[in-house]
């Protein structure tokens, strides 16, 4: 069966003309120069997988198979060894159809995997060397062992994911958000989005999650809107609308099960005028925010995705280095996964990026 799922992933490889009938089409490598967005407006072709982009994803996930470290652990170019970092590592190879022990990567995503179960503790918390803001390591990696226990049925994979929520669970603060800490005591949406895509991770993969605390996280990320844009606060008690965090708060609804609600319309629109007319924003969180951004027009579907992916696509294809590499604030290793991850939505692979 896991043979089978590699070998799909090669084959999506091969699909460069793989064509979905949605959304009104742009011109490839047209950028984000929005006409009217919405999803009813006239359905025209428009290509996802490009020979262009396949190769972009080729040559990353080589560079990244080679700055592995001994240990399966990646983040050392910028950090020490960082449980995020190798989990959003190992989700950039498992994109591609590779899954533990499984496919041409597949012992990267084996020693990855070891790595972060060697760093889970006995409260749950999955941290290694990186002590500032551990819950975002922590999420970002339950959230892989969410997708490889939903494929794999590991029940190493389980024993550490069933603490691993039980811990977030616990440290969810009054307001319905978790922070840099596990303890519940301040929140943002940063580390709340993290949060939100672990859990739904855990309960697609059939474990449990107790629907109070979902509750709790709907209510808190829609405090975080700015009523006046319809963008996303870092914080409830202060903070102007941003790029980054709006593409959290999008995608937090979405996988907090809320699909079609008038927060997630205007949060779309405020990303579209965010990006009118000119090259993607995100500054320093370029990566960041366009991981998000692209699982939110995904889960928007129509013309939403239509006109977003070929334009982030093919900005990322003419970003990679020749090494291979995608460079970011946070490191090579960093904004290498980020970006594969970014370009390899349309293979529909990894359980959290299917609809």
């Amino acid at each position: 069966m896991m043979d089978r799922t590699a070998d799909r992933g090669r084959l999506l490889a091969g699909w460069c003309v793989f064509v979905w009938l949605i959304g009104v089409g742009v011109g490839v490598g047209a950028g984000p120069a929005w006409a009217d967005g919405g999803r009813g407006a006239e359905q025209v072709n428009f290509v996802e997988i490009t020979p262009a982009m396949r190769a972009a994803v080729d040559r990353g996930l080589a560079y990244l198979a080679q700055q592995q470290a001994e240990d399966g652990s990646y983040g050392a170019d910028r950090y020490g060894k960082h449980v995020g970092i190798t989990a959003i590592a190992c989700m950039a190879f498992m994109a591609d159809g590779n899954l533990p022990g499984r496919g041409p990567y597949g012992q990267a995503v084996e020693r990855g995997l070891d790595f972060i179960l060697r760093s889970a503790t006995e409260s749950g918390l999955i941290a290694a060397d990186t002590s500032h803001g551990p819950m975002y390591g922590h999420g970002f990696a339950t959230l892989m062992l969410g997708e490889v226990y939903g494929q794999t049925n590991d029940r190493r994979v389980r024993e550490v994911l069933l603490k691993a929520v039980r811990l977030i669970v616990n440290t969810q603060n009054h307001e319905g958000g978790w922070r840099y800490h596990p303890v519940p005591f301040d929140a943002d949406i940063s580390v709340t989005i993290c949060q939100v895509m672990a859990l739904r991770s855990a309960r697609n993969a059939g474990l449990s999650v107790p629907p109070e605390t979902i509750e709790r996280a709907i209510s808190y990320v829609r405090q975080c809107q700015n009523p006046a844009d319809g963008g996303f606060r870092y914080m409830l008690s202060a903070g102007g609308s941003a790029f980054p965090r709006s593409a959290a708060g999008i995608a937090a609804l979405y996988y907090a099960g809320v699909y079609e609600d008038e927060a997630i319309d205007r949060g779309l629109e405020y990303l579209q005028r965010a990006s009118r007319g000119m090259t993607f924003r995100g500054g320093g969180h370029y990566y960041y925010g366009h991981y998000y951004a692209a699982q939110a027009m995904f889960l928007a579907g129509g013309d939403y995705w239509a006109r977003w992916y070929p334009a982030i696509r093919d900005e990322l294809v003419d970003k990679q280095s020749d090494s291979g590499s995608w460079d970011s604030n946070h490191g090579k290793a960093y904004g290498t996964a980020m970006s594969l991850l970014v370009l390899q939505i349309p293979n529909r692979l990894l359980p959290i990026f299917q609809r």
